[in-house]
């Protein structure tokens, strides 16, 4: 006499449907919390990674002066005089130049060579800010630290 009423406590397909869809959603304080991990993640990995890119150009324009630096000594042995960049990148009579093109730094600006004392000289780049004499030039010397 009692029976239960089936049709009332009996839940249909898309009820079912329905509820499986908002149980497979992200809940906002979930989204949070892996907005919050990537920004500390962020954080701590951004900074090394702009550093990097400076001390790569610092390590290539480096890299740069001594090689100018040991093709200008070639040219010293060979013509008894410290050349210029120009005299580098000029063919000789066989058609051959100790360097291919005048070399620019990692920031655009020449490379220079300076003579420093009587017949000693230096290749050096201005660094970051293009004016000679800063602290930031980095010169073919090997610097002592």
């Amino acid at each position: 006499m009692n029976e239960p009423n089936y049709c009332a406590t009996a839940r249909t397909s898309s009820d079912r449907i329905a509820e499986h869809a908002r149980q497979q959603g992200f809940t906002l304080v979930e989204i949070m919390v892996v907005i919050v991990i990537l920004g500390l993640l962020a954080t701590m990995v951004v900074p090394n990674v702009i550093g990097a890119s400076d001390e790569a150009k610092i390590q290539k324009a480096r890299t740069d002066c001594t090689a100018i630096f040991n093709q200008a000594k070639l040219f010293r042995v060979k013509n008894g005089k410290i050349p210029s960049m120009e005299e580098l990148t000029t063919p000789d009579e066989k058609g051959q130049a100790y360097l291919e093109n005048v070399m620019t730094d990692p920031w655009d600006h020449e490379y220079m060579i300076r003579e420093t004392d009587r017949n000693q000289f230096e290749v050096l780049s201005m660094g970051p800010d293009g004016s000679e004499g800063t602290e930031d030039d980095i010169s073919s010397k090997l610097e002592k630290k």
